[in-house]
């Protein structure tokens, strides 16, 4: 099981899929096992009382479901245009990785795209 909080700043929780392999162990119960043979046991037992820790510290972790979202509107804060126009700061997408830059599949196709002189790396 774990919690995160997605690209919409809405909470979500996995479940297991599957029980681990042989003696292997959720990492929760492994830091709590831990803590117990160092002396200083950490204040929860089950996957629920990990949840409450958690969202006593971080509240919005805590939610369950949907919440309201709080929307800001352009008359709560001040913006100005830039005057130069917009410019993409990588020319060449397609090498700003090793992997890509190093397929020699991936360099024929960016030839056909871009061109043999957007060869270059992006870094």
């Amino acid at each position: 099981p774990g919690t995160w909080v997605n690209l919409e700043g809405r909470v979500q929780r996995g479940q297991r899929a599957v029980f681990p392999p042989g003696e292997a162990r959720e990492d929760w119960t492994i830091y709590r096992a831990l803590s117990e043979v160092l002396g200083h046991t950490l204040p929860y037992d089950d996957l629920r009382s990990l949840r409450a820790r958690i969202a006593g510290e971080w509240p919005h972790l805590g939610v369950e479901g949907l919440t309201p979202a709080e929307w800001v509107t352009p008359a709560d804060f001040e913006a100005t245009l830039p005057s130069r126009p917009f410019a993409l700061p990588i020319s060449n997408f397609y090498v700003t990785n090793p992997i890509a830059r190093a397929s020699a599949t991936m360099a024929e196709c960016v030839d056909q795209i871009v061109g043999a002189d957007q060869l270059q790396a992006a870094e």
